[in-house]
């Protein structure tokens, strides 16, 4: 029995970013609302406001960034790695295998 855990499929509308932007976005006006219900002054409320704003604008940026950069690493695993080489794998005139190196740049003394 698969796991419901397991990677699912996303759907075309399934966008949980945006979700959870649509969720802020609508904070952001209930919270002043709700402000102003019980009496907070105007200023205070519309400060509030810009603040719950301006974390919700950065945090979107944030979201965003991160999935991005998660693609990115999904489509280099899947890339042939025949053209990459790790760290430890570079061979050529450039290379260090440890021990002591003879000749060349030595100073003859």
């Amino acid at each position: 029995m698969p796991s419901s855990h397991a990677h699912p499929e996303p759907c075309p509308g399934d966008d949980r970013t945006t979700d959870l932007i649509r969720w802020a976005a609508f904070s952001c006006v209930l919270v002043p609302v709700v402000l102003l219900w019980y009496g907070t002054s105007l200023a205070g409320t519309a400060g509030t406001a810009l603040g719950l704003a301006a974390v919700t604008a950065v945090c979107r940026l944030l979201l965003r960034r991160s999935e991005r950069c998660a693609a990115r690493l999904l489509t280099e695993e899947d890339a042939p790695r025949a053209h990459h080489r790790g760290r430890h794998q570079r061979t050529g005139t450039g290379s260090h295998r440890g021990g002591r190196h003879s000749g060349g740049n030595s100073p003859v003394g």
